[in-house]
């Protein structure tokens, strides 16, 4: 059965990818992005002129901060089977400098969406949330339950909050909510602000990397296609249940390092600076609850997924090597 979904920043990371296997599924896709310029927007752009020539795809640049702007899109076309909110403002070190602008993508945002979703009957709203919310007092692995009042930085602070105002409306309004907590993303054509895409480029670039902290604090890093499969899967009804997708197997960022540089041929050029506080020493996903909802488990190991982002770079260098990075960890 053919559906129509709302997908919010369509041309990010890994709304591109759920957009990509709606569409090969046969559904329609209304995606929506404002374009903006947390990261390189060439990427972005990159992505979406991947999309576009989908004739099940329909775009529309708008912020989801402008609640008129969406309340036309809705009057116009509000038959979604569910909306699938991806837009955000990411990153933890950035947040500590701008905290206002994550507030109004990550609230108010997420606030517009969920009142529009109850004006218009919309009975799926699914959240992207983030491994971010857990803090150093947190057991790991990480599991949904833990206590994630201790957010670390205005980025967690920021999500945490949306995690709530969806729980807010699931309870007054009956709307179904899955919220997913994704860690550490990575994969071919990802956000040049992460890591695994700084390194790769800089390391085949010969150019030095920046490293925060000693290299020996691990990340559950998550291959993409397998969060967008895991995405797709929370479209079922689930009434409100908070799901950790991650790799389930914290990998230190100095064996990443080394990776990059023996899939490149080249040797890395580390440049270490001291850690920053906003950052944990180490993320891990209890992932048991995804299974058991989702039937769902990660499929692309890290060795794999970093051998597929370096032939990636390769195959794109030239529309690549003049983005603009950033210093995200992970």
């Amino acid at each position: 059965m053919t559906k129509c979904y709302l997908v919010t920043g369509c041309a990010g990371f890994i709304a591109s990818k759920v957009t990509e296997l709606l569409l090969d599924a046969g559904h329609l896709v209304v995606g929506v992005d404002s374009l903006n310029d947390a990261y390189d927007p060439r990427l972005k752009q990159w992505r979406l002129d991947r999309l576009q020539p989908q004739r099940n795809f329909r775009f529309h640049r708008l912020d989801i901060t402008d609640r008129a702007a969406l309340e036309e899109l809705f009057e116009a076309d509000a038959d979604y089977s569910a909306v699938i909110n991806l837009a955000a403002r990411a990153g933890v070190r950035p947040s500590v400098d701008d905290p206002w602008v994550y507030y109004r993508a990550n609230c108010d945002g997420t606030l517009n969406l969920l009142e529009l979703c109850r004006q218009y009957s919309v009975q799926k709203f699914l959240l992207a949330s983030t491994s971010s919310l857990y803090g150093l007092h947190n057991p790991v692995p990480y599991r949904e339950d833990a206590d994630t009042g201790r957010p670390l930085s205005p980025y967690a602070a920021s999500k945490k909050a949306a995690e709530v105002l969806a729980y807010t409306y699931h309870h007054l309004h009956g709307i179904d909510i899955s919220v997913l907590r994704y860690f550490t993303v990575y994969g071919p054509a990802g956000r040049p602000d992460m890591s695994v895409f700084r390194f790769v480029r800089q390391i085949a670039e010969n150019e030095p990397i920046v490293v925060f902290g000693d290299g020996r604090q691990s990340r559950d890093f998550t291959y993409v296609d397998d969060i967008a499969r895991g995405t797709v899967a929370a479209l079922e009804p689930l009434g409100y249940e908070v799901i950790n997708l991650g790799g389930d197997r914290p990998v230190q960022l100095s064996a990443v390092i080394e990776q990059i540089a023996q899939l490149t041929g080249k040797k890395a050029r580390i440049e270490y600076r001291p850690a920053h506080p906003a950052d944990v020493p180490e993320t891990w996903a209890d992932i048991q609850k995804a299974a058991r909802l989702l039937k769902w488990s990660p499929q692309v190991s890290v060795e794999e997924g970093l051998r597929r982002c370096v032939a990636w770079y390769q195959q794109n260098r030239d529309a690549m090597l003049p983005l603009e990075l950033g210093d995200h960890v992970g």
